[in-house]
């Protein structure tokens, strides 16, 4: 089989030999990557290290390589939403699997494992602030994973079809799709202290997750479909906007990925943490401890 050359204008590289949107170089890289949405909190992160071998940062991206336990890890702020995850997941994985002297893929692939650290709106009564949740599967309402080959086969399609018969889902909205997270990873980063979860990510933080300004709702009656959804003995616990593309991609690249928020407001009781900020240490722990 033919390698496949990757053309400069696809695959972009700095003149210092770093990726595009990242300015890490392929030797920067752990295999063990923790993805956070914002940029101070891989300071935050990386403030359990040992020791720190390269700090990058380049627009939302800032990236730290360090030792945590003699565990080599990279932490990568993505910013908000699953279009900067289509950017990040990408870049990592041409970091990991493409030689960069010759824009051919390596001989021997790498496999990353990825652990997004985030915060997120609890929708179940066994989700109040405060609660730890890892999303077993996650329910893409951006889309992304349709622009890419093997959507199918990287999505649970008797999940979705149930989901979208179930909710009474209007196609308008975009055809949804069902990532699982990597079972290992899952059971090893959620432990028995968090709750494993049926997450939905979606393409905004206002009308897609059903709060509502100025703006009307194209359905006004959608969050309560999905607090009623249940299928094979699973319910929808959270909404946060980037675990689905970061499991799909992460599935179709050949890599491990789970992803463990935090929850930060319940939907259902009407409360919320805004100085949540104070208490997100407490998972960066475990998941340090664990990944």
């Amino acid at each position: 089989m033919e390698k496949k050359y990757f053309a400069p204008s696809e695959l972009i590289i700095n003149s210092d030999g770093s990726v595009f949107h990242l300015h890490l170089k392929p030797k920067d890289l752990a295999e063990k990557v923790i993805l956070v949405g914002d940029p101070g909190r891989v300071a935050l992160v990386a403030s359990h290290f040992e020791d720190i071998e390269c700090e990058v940062s380049n627009r939302e991206f800032r990236a730290i390589t360090g030792t945590y336990h003699r565990k080599r890890i990279t932490v990568v702020s993505t910013g908000i939403g699953c279009d900067n995850i289509d950017i990040v997941l990408n870049e990592l994985d041409a970091l990991a699997n493409i030689d960069f002297q010759t824009r051919y893929e390596n001989e021997q692939l790498r496999q990353l494992s990825l652990v997004r650290i985030g915060t997120c709106g609890g929708l179940q009564p066994n989700t109040p602030v405060g609660t730890y949740i890892a999303s077993a599967k996650s329910i893409g309402f951006d889309g992304l994973l349709n622009f890419y080959a093997g959507r199918n086969q990287a999505s649970d399609l008797a999940f979705e079809q149930a989901f979208k018969e179930q909710v009474q889902w209007d196609m308008q909205m975009g055809n949804p799709y069902v990532a699982c997270a990597d079972n290992e990873l899952l059971e090893r980063i959620a432990g028995d202290d968090m709750v494993r979860g049926v997450t939905i990510a979606c393409g905004g933080f206002f009308g897609p997750q059903g709060r509502e300004l100025r703006l009307p709702l194209q359905d006004p009656m959608l969050n309560t479909k999905i607090q009623k959804f249940e299928y094979d003995g699973m319910r929808v616990t959270n909404f946060e906007m980037e675990s689905s593309a970061l499991a799909g991609l992460a599935t179709l690249m050949g890599h491990k990925a789970v992803t463990c928020c935090m929850v930060i407001a319940n939907r259902l009781a009407k409360e919320a943490n805004a100085n949540y900020k104070n208490t997100i240490d407490g998972l960066i722990t475990l998941v340090l401890e664990r990944i």
